[in-house]
């Protein structure tokens, strides 16, 4: 069964922080790609990070230095750290997987073919 479940969302006042986690099934064990993105009302959908193989990770040059991705495979649980978070931050954030190949992972959203169902983050003056 692929799942992918996110919970960890909620307000914040900017400057604070927030922890994000995706359980994901076994299922997935065989993806090399996994992914967090973000879609604010109104707005498209957008890259926040991937990581590759559990290891190699890459940012949106919005959060780089801000936020950072992370992936333990014992506990199946792909994590988002959110540091310094601004009102632009906020948005409903998604897990997503994509299979990719052992060299790159896409950075489209379409490339994704596995989503969890959303979690929302808030951030506030």
């Amino acid at each position: 069964q692929a799942q992918l479940v996110e919970s960890g969302g909620g307000s914040v006042q900017a400057g604070g922080s927030l922890s994000l986690s995706c359980e994901f099934s076994e299922y997935f064990s065989s993806y090399y790609c996994m992914a967090w993105f973000r879609q604010a009302p109104g707005k498209e959908r957008e890259r926040v990070a991937i990581i590759h193989s559990g290891n190699s990770a890459s940012y949106a040059d919005s959060v780089k230095g801000r936020f950072t991705i992370s992936q333990d495979n014992d506990k199946k649980t792909l994590y988002l750290r959110m540091n310094s978070l601004k009102p632009e931050d906020t948005a409903m954030y998604y897990c997503a997987a994509a299979t990719g190949d052992e060299w790159t992972c896409p950075t489209l959203s379409t490339r994704y073919d596995s989503w969890g169902q959303g979690t929302q983050v808030t951030v506030s003056l």
